[in-house]
């Protein structure tokens, strides 16, 4: 039996909203399945991702498959109940930014220090 962690379709017509479950790959993709582990709404602006971590993890530990949707949807993912958009990489690279812009705020505050050793330079030598 080959286990795939894949997407059932649910809601309207023209407004598909997922459910990320656990299936025997034989069954169809709306069938029968053997657990729920999360819910993708693609149709919310950005995409609402959830996972149940714990039980992903489990799944993919004793050999279930991802297709390929739900390995981007699971790469994206950010915590529990994330509100992301899902978009490739370029979103992930997007976040270390914030860091990068801390390691440079003391930069800034150097100068700073330089021009009040300066300023007591100055007063030293008035005195």
């Amino acid at each position: 039996m080959a286990v795939k962690i894949r997407l059932a379709r649910h809601g309207a017509k023209k407004r598909p909203y997922y459910r990320i479950i656990v299936a025997d790959s034989r069954k169809p993709r709306d069938g029968k399945f053997i657990e729920e582990v999360g819910r993708y709404n693609p149709c919310v602006s950005p995409s609402f991702v959830t996972f149940d971590i714990d039980r992903v993890q489990y799944w993919l530990g004793v050999g279930a498959q991802p297709t390929d949707t739900v390995a981007r949807l699971w790469e994206n993912y950010d915590g529990p109940s994330a509100v992301t958009g899902v978009t490739p990489a370029p979103a992930k690279k997007a976040a270390p930014a914030p860091a990068a812009s801390a390691v440079e705020e003391p930069a800034t505050e150097e100068p700073a220090a330089e021009e009040a050793a300066e300023e007591v330079e100055a007063t030293e030598q008035d005195a």
